[in-house]
């Protein structure tokens, strides 16, 4: 399997997103999940559409993140990663869907 990417988007926050096989290691901006999003709160809201798909341990995920808070910064990756999720397996967007991962917020509509 090649690397699949895909963007996320929430407020001002950007992620860019790399999935491709391996362990599970989720590397952010050079720092491991853990240490990037300290509470228990924001590695779950990442930890999200990998679980629901139970596919938590079967890809590597190297994400750059920019601009935002802490927490849109956690809601823009989680939208990354149920993108890149779709990007492998195509079925998986009604299960993403239904379960509000792949909504963008707007504000101004």
């Amino acid at each position: 399997m090649e690397v699949v990417n895909a963007l996320g988007r929430r407020k001002s926050a950007v992620a860019r997103v790399y999935v491709s096989e391996g362990k599970g290691k989720i590397t952010i901006n050079d720092r491991d999940l853990k240490d990037y999003f300290t509470t228990g709160i924001l590695q779950y809201v990442v930890m999200q559409p990998l679980n629901l798909l139970g596919v938590a341990g079967q890809y590597d995920i190297n994400v750059n993140l920019d601009g935002g808070g802490i927490t849109g910064q956690a809601e823009a990756l989680r939208l990354g990663i149920s993108r890149a999720l779709i990007g492998i397996n195509p079925e998986s967007r009604t299960t993403l869907k239904h379960a509000g991962f792949l909504t963008r917020y707007r504000d101004w509509e």
